[in-house]
């Protein structure tokens, strides 16, 4: 006869990298409270990937409040105690620092011009083959 078995307590699933991107990458005061719980849950077993919360959330509060000069040092927390990623990130920060020191401080954007790149390379595309450069020209005048 056999003995009466109880299977042993399921363990939740793990979370989806998808999620655990999302749990560190959006504002904490964004998350849902079971996202939170699941973050801090998370957080609390793995040092590492709560140093590299932390750091993420670093940068990007320097990206909204535009602390530009704030970089060099998360630069220098970074290549001290963040993973191999971030530091490869860091590293690409550093090659060209002067420009997105300027971008992350000064308050011009290239937003107006971009648009106006990505509105002539649609007429260009729209046009290919079908005119010659003077109705392109004529197009790209008057479209705007």
């Amino acid at each position: 006869m056999r003995s009466a078995h109880t299977a042993p307590p399921s363990r939740p699933a793990a979370p989806s990298v998808r999620r655990v991107t999302g749990w560190l990458t959006r504002r904490p005061d964004r998350l849902t409270d079971e996202d939170r719980a699941g973050r801090a849950a998370l957080l609390a077993r793995s040092p590492a990937l709560a140093t590299t919360g932390r750091l993420v959330r670093d940068f990007a509060e320097i990206m909204v409040d535009r602390r530009g000069n704030d970089l060099n040092a998360w630069i220098g927390r970074t290549r001290r105690e963040g993973s191999p990623a971030l530091r490869s990130f860091a590293a690409g920060l550093v090659r060209d620092l002067d420009a997105v020191t300027a971008g992350l401080t000064l308050p011009h954007s290239s937003g107006a011009v971009e648009g106006h790149v990505n509105r002539i390379k649609m007429l260009k595309r729209q046009m290919y083959g079908r005119a010659n450069f003077d109705l392109l020209h004529k197009r790209v005048i008057h479209a705007g």
